[in-house]
Parts: C-alpha cells; sequence; structure tokens
C-alpha cells in the first residue's frame, strides 16, 4: 500500500478457558517466542509479550492490511496447537473465545511494556478479572458482564 502511513499500537489480553492456569512457567518462555514467530510471519511487529499462568498480554504494531480478529485468530489457534503438541499437559489447551485490545500512542508505549513486563508483580495484587474489567472501564468498552468470562464449571 504505497504512500499508507500509520501508527496504531494495541494492547491485547486474552485468556485460557476457564481462566485455568495451564501456562507452564517453566515453558512460558517457550510459548512467548512461538508467539513472536506467528506475528512476525504475519508482517506484524511485536513490541512486549509477557503473561500469567492463565493470561497472556501483547503489544503489537500493527500494519492496515491485516485485521485484528484474523491475526488472533491465527495467533490463539497456532499457539494451542503448538502447546498440544508439545504435549506439556494432561489436557488439552484451548484459549478462551475472544480477547480485549486496546490502542495507545507512541508516548505511552514505554508504560505500557513496563505494565506488560511487570505482569507478576501486577498479579501480587490483582487478579486478572480485577485487571481486565479495570481495563475495559478505563477505556470505556462496554461490556455485558455476565458474557465476560466462563467459569470453568461452563466449559
Amino acid at each position: 500500500m504505497a504512500n499508507t502511513y500509520t501508527q496504531i499500537h494495541l494492547h491485547i489480553v486474552f485468556a485460557v478457558r476457564g481462566r485455568a492456569s495451564l501456562i507452564p512457567v517453566a515453558r512460558a518462555a517457550t510459548l512467548y517466542s512461538y508467539i513472536t514467530g506467528i506475528i512476525t510471519q504475519q508482517g506484524q511487529k511485536l513490541l512486549a509479550i509477557n503473561g500469567m499462568p492463565d493470561h497472556l498480554h501483547l503489544l503489537i504494531g500493527l500494519r492496515p492490511d491485516k485485521a485484528l480478529s484474523d491475526l488472533m485468530r491465527d495467533v490463539k489457534a497456532n499457539s494451542a496447537k503448538f502447546v498440544n503438541e508439545q504435549h506439556w499437559l494432561a489436557a488439552k489447551f484451548v484459549w478462551q473465545d475472544g480477547f480485549g485490545a486496546f490502542s495507545y500512542g507512541a508516548s505511552q508505549l514505554p508504560a505500557v511494556i513496563r505494565y506488560i513486563e511487570r505482569q507478576q508483580e501486577h498479579h501480587a495484587i490483582h487478579s486478572f478479572q480485577e485487571e481486565y474489567r479495570l481495563l475495559l472501564e478505563q477505556f470505556g468498552v462496554d461490556y455485558n458482564p455476565q458474557y465476560l468470562f466462563k467459569a470453568p464449571q461452563e466449559e
């Protein structure tokens, strides 16, 4: 797309189905590297990745020739397949449906990167559910609490 100039930075959050803590801490770096490869192969730029055993945060630079929903479909499907092929878990690994995406300007990126890098510190104080609701509220995203999280018994 000649003469197209953009600056689209998105903080993306998504969870393991049922919010189960299934991402093995010892394997997280391998999963993050794999996801980095998926994003890079799709022609996008990963600026930060980190998470907890039950969810992930990504900060990406999105090019306008790629739909975010298509990128996330590919990231989630291919990374779940990778985890399952590695046999890290006795059960099948699946990401929860949907994701949250929040946009930031270039001047905000250092703070967002620090936030993503410090997930372990942050979650010593706040649960994923608190964090996610706060992000939705800070960005003025309307949501129905009934559909926000699927509890493990609903799977």
